[in-house]
């Protein structure tokens, strides 16, 4: 739990499937992370080491990508952006320990150092956050400086801040009276409902990066230069050798459905293990939804159920993107 703030409480907010999401909520981070990469060789650095195209990113804008092993298997997802003096990434605290040494395994060949952020993380979300964020940080962009850090753009309607401590008691001061605190759980269902994926240490070095859907969220560059477990990943778009893909479901659930968990799917009158939960969110009226990875060749009406609540039927729902899209 984050323990930035002494004075204010950040809690799961109670919402039932059907409920609107809060017009402006201030969310705790906390199971989220930030690594910092700053010098010159930064951005020559990481071309040659993740999915998305570095060299091409502009001051103002983020993208998703993933830091893949010499298979192409994914240690995380991260977001990137710039930062301050050099660039950030955003991605779930829980790699952490493990992914960022492998991050800086090579970098001693190159001017740059990267480390963990000491940075606070927090999200503002709702139809009043791109309102709150011109107030707070002015200009324009999907990416914008703020006093002592930075403000991202995730969607339509959140903001990621990454900021040292005194600039987020200044932020959750001005907001606190209009705002709505939340863990961040509310930032997960934002992005299972966005068709957002992430990596975490149960789920480390087990999937490639089409088994998770980024390259229909411009997360790969297939331009782009050698980078680590570029061929694998090459191979699965020219060749179709990728089987899976990453869906969204919703069912009914006792307990929200965790990373790692299993989703069976109905085959005749049997059923047998059809995919893996990336992320779940559990309402509170007994609903839940999730990102699972399941084949893409499944027949459609199958039904699934999670493995541990065999009584309850589990559906899927279109995903706000195509896979078919080109990338």
């Amino acid at each position: 739990m984050s323990t930035w703030s002494e004075t204010l409480q950040f809690d799961k907010i109670p919402l039932t499937a059907n409920t609107p999401m809060p017009s402006l909520a201030l969310i705790d981070l906390s199971s989220w992370g930030l690594v910092t990469l700053v010098g010159p060789d930064s951005i020559s650095y990481l071309q040659g080491q993740v999915t998305c195209d570095v060299v091409s990113l502009a001051p103002n804008q983020s993208t998703l990508g993933a830091h893949c092993d010499a298979k192409g298997k994914m240690r995380t997802i991260f977001r990137l952006f710039h930062h301050q003096d050099g660039l950030g990434w955003f991605q779930r605290q829980s790699v952490m320990d493990t992914q960022l040494p492998e991050l800086k395994k090579y970098a001693i060949f190159s001017k740059t150092t990267i480390e963990a952020s000491q940075d606070i993380l927090l999200g503002l979300a709702g139809e009043q956050a791109s309102a709150m964020i011109d107030q707070l940080a002015g200009g324009e962009g999907d990416v914008r400086p703020l006093p002592n850090g930075t403000a991202v753009k995730i969607d339509d309607q959140r903001w990621l801040l990454a900021v040292d401590t005194e600039t987020a008691n200044a932020i959750a001061a001005k907001v606190a009276g209009s705002a709505i605190l939340s863990d961040d759980s509310l930032w997960d269902l934002y992005d299972i409902r966005l068709g957002i994926p992430r990596i975490e240490s149960g789920t480390e070095l087990e999937f490639i990066p089409q088994s998770l859907n980024l390259q229909a969220l411009d997360a790969i560059s297939f331009k782009k230069g050698c980078y680590t477990g570029q061929e694998t990943v090459a191979r699965a778009k020219w060749r179709g050798i990728n089987k899976r893909a990453m869906y969204l479901l919703t069912g009914p659930a006792t307990h929200c459905p965790k990373t790692g968990d299993v989703l069976e799917r109905s085959v005749g009158e049997n059923w047998r293990k059809g995919g893996t939960v990336i992320a779940g969110y559990a309402f509170s009226d007994g609903e839940a939804i999730a990102l699972v990875v399941l084949p893409n060749d499944l027949e459609e009406g199958t039904t699934f159920r999670l493995a541990a609540e065999p009584e309850g039927q589990w559906l899927q729902q279109p995903l706000p993107y195509s896979l078919d899209e080109e990338a």
